[in-house]
């Protein structure tokens, strides 16, 4: 029972969305590092059930994603992953 307990106990996952000073939140292209945890093992995108992020987050996460894979930061294939 304790090692069932254990696997449950580690830390959440990092946030992508950060909310800035003025109220406003966002999603920073260039921590390429953690954007890759929203890419499948193909180089896709996944979806919102699988990520647990709401709609407007999915959105922001997707549009950074984009940007990232635009200034070479992401691949667009899984050759690289």
């Amino acid at each position: 029972m304790s090692q069932f307990a254990a696997s449950f106990s580690s830390t959440p996952p990092k946030k992508v969305i950060v909310t800035s000073s003025n109220g406003t939140s966002y999603c920073d292209y260039k921590q390429s590092e953690d954007l890759r945890r929203f890419l499948t093992p193909n180089g896709k995108i996944q979806g919102r059930k699988k990520t647990g992020l709401n709609a407007r987050e999915q959105r922001m996460v997707a549009q950074a994603i984009k940007r990232a894979r635009y200034l070479g930061l992401l691949p667009y294939t899984s050759a690289t992953l």
